[in-house]
């Protein structure tokens, strides 16, 4: 039973989504500020932290930095319609994915489990099996563990960062369109102005530093998408 941990000082709503959640096979917690939710999330317990991203005491973006200071849990933030700054930053921060409120009970579901499947490695069960080890120059990743190494050192990749890196390499050197990559790593097609992608292919850039020509590892072409160089 995955164990989720609610952030929201909305109680109403907090008390809404936890009934449901439980109803749907998820245990799960919850507290009502920033401050408290942070201090929760790095307890090492949870499988997935939704975060608000407007809260006393403590804003969603700050609970978030203290979060992946300490932690790698994956964490989902809920933000109000039209928050777009505050969902770039989160997702630059190292927020997993977005759902803007007010949002269903069973979309958080969905998002939640669709997560978890990232996070935790499962492939859907009609997917071909995945190879044990994928290798692009001296990128490797292991898609059943989520563990990856660059130049023999491991690399600290979110579950969302992982799941991007692991669609590049599989299709290595050859450009790859947005949507096919929201397609094979969120499960679901590209939403017209969602930057999620532009965003967390930034992070990796920067984990990832430049070639010795001064280029990035990751080239993109304008309106069409980005590809994996392997050397």
């Amino acid at each position: 039973m995955p164990h989720v941990l609610l952030v929201d000082d909305d109680v109403e709503l907090t008390e809404m989504l936890s009934l449901y959640l439980r109803r749907e096979g998820f245990d799960v917690h919850a507290v009502h500020d920033g401050e408290s939710g942070a201090a929760e999330a790095t307890r090492g317990v949870y499988a997935i932290v939704v975060l608000d991203i407007m809260m006393p005491r403590m804003s969603g973006i700050e609970a978030l930095r203290r979060i992946r200071a300490a932690s790698q849990v994956p964490v989902l933030m809920l933000t109000a319609r039209g928050e777009n700054v505050d969902r770039i930053v989160g997702l630059d921060m190292g927020a997993d994915d977005y759902v803007p409120k007010p949002c269903t009970p069973g979309e958080l579901a969905a998002r939640i489990r669709a997560i978890l499947r990232r996070t935790e490695g499962r492939e859907p069960a009609s997917a071909l099996a995945s190879p044990r080890v994928l290798q692009a120059g001296e990128l490797a990743l292991w898609p059943g563990s989520r563990r990856a190494l660059w130049r023999g050192e491991p690399l600290d990749l979110t579950g969302t960062e992982f799941s991007l890196l692991d669609v590049l390499v599989r299709h290595a050197g050859q450009l790859v369109s947005k949507d096919t990559i929201s397609q094979q790593a969120f499960g679901q097609p590209l939403a017209r102005f969602d930057r999620r992608i532009d965003v967390h292919i930034s992070s990796i850039r920067q984990k990832l530093g430049t070639r010795p020509d001064g280029q990035s590892w990751i080239q993109s072409v304008r309106g069409r998408g980005y590809q994996l160089l392997e050397d």
